[in-house]
């Protein structure tokens, strides 16, 4: 049991719930590596939602609720840590729901669509063989996606990605939408609109502001899309990482 008076409760109960999950076979090793590299990110802008990834959630949300067939992709860690909120988010901005992974075995994919149905999920994509589909001039397990869902997707929500599909998907004309603490990965680089957060905090924030937009006019999500610039968003973080430090640097 972790004591709530730990300084670090809310982390360790999410690596405990890692763990647990890891053991139901639905996270991968490698999720649990990729969460600690994670971890370590958001340490550097402080455990917060800092206001570039506010910007980015909003673009986003705008990108979903203009989309004519957007999809959220998931593997087990987004499952694990915000699977509630994904299907949040996939009612109110009209998604599909496909998973997706990098170690993809038939175990895994029904485990995680029983953790999502379990969550009230009413339709789960990337299970079913008959209508699998393969992205082309990707070589990994990613490659295989569903006919119905990011095959003929105009925008793709892809939390804790790997660039290689991230690249793949811009290839193909998609939006691509990036839940990544590491504004120097290639999937940060190569998204459409990359949110430097943590996915605990970005998929409630981005449920909440889809939400609050729905009613909008279609002029206005348009206007707020177009001027969303995502180089200048990941530059706002790095320099907002690199004052943090300075900072931090000059009164220790």
């Amino acid at each position: 049991m972790i004591p709530k008076t730990h300084p670090r409760y809310h982390s360790l109960v999410i690596r405990e719930k890692l763990i647990e999950y890891f053991e139901k076979g639905i996270v991968a090793k490698a999720g649990l590596i990729a969460h600690g590299r994670g971890e370590a990110f958001d340490y550097l802008i402080g455990e917060e939602t800092i206001e570039p990834a506010m910007k980015a959630i909003r673009a986003a949300a705008c990108a979903l609720l203009l989309a004519k067939r957007p999809v959220i992709s998931v593997n087990g860690n987004a499952v694990t840590l915000a699977g509630e909120w994904i299907i949040k988010l996939s009612e109110v901005v009209n998604a599909k729901i496909e998973v997706n992974l990098f170690y993809r075995t038939r175990e895994r994919l029904k485990s995680i669509e029983s953790v999502l149905r379990s969550l009230g999920a009413k339709e789960v994509l990337g299970i079913d063989e008959e209508y699998q589909a393969t992205i082309p001039e990707l070589m990994s397990e990613r490659r295989r996606v569903d006919s119905r869902g990011i095959l003929i997707s105009d925008v793709v929500l892809v939390p804790l990605e790997d660039g290689d599909r991230t690249e793949a998907l811009r290839r193909m004309g998609k939006t691509v939408i990036a839940i990544d603490l590491n504004p120097l990965s290639r999937t940060a680089r190569a998204a459409s609109i990359t949110i430097v957060d943590n996915i605990v905090r970005a998929m409630p924030k981005l449920f909440d502001e889809a939400s609050k937009l729905k009613s909008s006019p279609r002029d206005e999500l348009l206007s707020i899309l177009r001027s969303y610039d995502n180089n200048a968003v990941l530059s706002e973080v790095l320099n907002y990482i690199a004052n943090r430090l300075k900072r931090m640097a000059e009164s220790s």
